[in-house]
C-alpha cells in the first residue's frame, strides 16, 4: 500500500508504516543489540511469528505473537505497533507487549551448577602445567556426594551417579 506525504508543498511516496520487517523490529525494540544479531537470529530459526518460522524481511503486524529464543530462554512478545527506528528503552511498552512467562524469567535466576574450565580468548591451548591444574579440579570434584536435588534436576538416577 502506498502513502501519499505532503510536506513543504511536495508530495513524497513513502512507504506504509503498518508493516515492518522483522529483524528491524527485534532491534528496534531492543531485542537484540544489533540488527545484524536479529538477523543472524532469524536464519538460525530462532524468531517465530505465530509458530512458523520467521525469515528477517518477513513483515510484522499489529497483534502478531513473536517468539525470541536466546540461549535457553523463549521470550514472546505482542507486536502493538510497528516501527523501523529504534526508540529509547522507555518507548518499548507502546510497541511491544513483554508476554514472557514467569517460569521463562526464572531461569535467569537459576545458579549455574555447572563446572566450566575457562580460558582468555587468545591464551592459547593449556600448556601441561594448565591441564594438570585442571585434571585436579575434576578429581576434587565427588560424584557420589550429587544433592538428590540437583540430581533429579538434571535427570540423573543413582544407577548413572554409581556409573560416574
Amino acid at each position: 500500500m502506498t502513502v501519499w506525504k505532503v510536506t513543504n508543498s511536495r508530495i513524497l511516496n513513502c512507504r506504509d508504516m503498518a508493516d515492518t520487517r522483522i529483524d528491524k523490529f527485534l532491534w528496534a525494540i531492543r531485542a537484540f543489540k544489533t540488527r545484524t544479531d536479529a538477523t543472524d537470529a532469524c536464519k538460525g530459526g530462532k524468531v517465530k511469528i505465530g509458530g512458523v518460522n520467521a525469515k528477517p524481511s518477513k513483515e510484522v503486524k499489529p497483534g502478531d505473537i513473536l517468539q525470541v529464543r536466546k540461549g535457553t530462554l523463549t521470550f514472546t512478545y505482542k507486536v502493538l505497533q510497528p516501527l523501523e527506528r529504534r526508540v529509547g528503552a522507555k518507548l518499548v511498552p507502546q510497541y511491544a507487549e513483554n508476554l514472557t512467562p514467569a517460569s521463562e524469567l526464572e531461569k535467569l535466576r537459576a545458579p549455574v551448577e555447572t563446572f566450566f574450565v575457562t580460558r582468555d580468548r587468545g591464551a592459547g591451548r593449556p600448556t601441561k602445567k594448565d591441564r594438570r591444574e585442571i585434571e585436579e579440579a575434576w578429581d576434587a570434584i565427588d560424584f557420589n556426594d550429587i544433592p538428590d536435588d540437583v540430581a533429579a534436576r538434571f535427570g540423573l538416577t543413582d544407577e548413572d551417579i554409581d556409573s560416574l
